[in-house]
């Protein structure tokens, strides 16, 4: 499998205006397994309109049930969706990697008006009051069951304002411990929990 973070689905006529939002994929949590003969490798594909465009991250190889993949992705979809459509959302589906084929490992969603709170792509949109949201969301099983936990982060207006390899933010364990996390590059440590939010 190409070790490229992004691929384009098909394209809606050129006339139509898209909107681009960045995405930070962190890590997943307590995934089933669904590899019983050897170790679970697995990625995420996310995208608002799968017909317009899909990204996914790299393989996460070492992980197993609880991989890291520290990846920011690009996703386009028509312009006016998340402001038009109060159900449109961040659809991001996990995948176990076989070399004969690709397992579904689980799904989670974000309501794109739950975290998008801006309009456009102008870099002086800044608000304030709403810093960028790390988000904890359940993952469910094809069977409808929950099943896991997934870690990211999305911009309130839809692009990182600042290097990536600046960012870092705090979580709070399940045992009431805080620890901070510094996202660079490909190395950062497992995230042991965070807020839920279901979609």
């Amino acid at each position: 499998m190409s070790e490229s973070s992004h691929f384009r689905r098909r394209m809606p006529p050129a006339q139509e205006q898209l909107r681009e939002i960045e995405v930070l994929l962190y890590s997943a949590n307590d995934l089933k397994n669904v590899k019983h003969l050897s170790k679970m490798r697995t990625y995420a594909e996310a995208y608002v309109e799968r017909s317009v465009d899909a990204a996914r991250t790299r393989v996460d190889e070492q992980g197993g049930a609880n991989p890291v993949w520290n990846q920011v992705v690009k996703l386009k979809f028509r312009q006016g969706v998340a402001e038009n459509d109060v159900m449109a959302a961040l659809n991001v589906d996990i995948y176990a990697h076989g070399h004969v084929r690709e397992k579904p490992v689980g799904s989670a969603r974000v309501l794109l008006s739950d975290v998008l709170k801006g309009g456009g792509d102008a870099a002086d949109e800044t608000p304030l009051g709403n810093p960028i949201q790390f988000l904890t969301v359940r993952v469910w099983r094809p069977s409808g069951r929950p099943h896991g936990l997934l870690n990211l982060w999305v911009p309130p207006t839809g692009r990182f304002l600042v290097s990536f390899k600046s960012l870092s933010f705090s979580l709070r364990g399940r045992d009431g411990t805080e620890e901070e996390v510094v996202v660079v590059g490909d190395e950062a440590a497992p995230i042991s929990g965070g807020v839920i939010k279901d979609a």
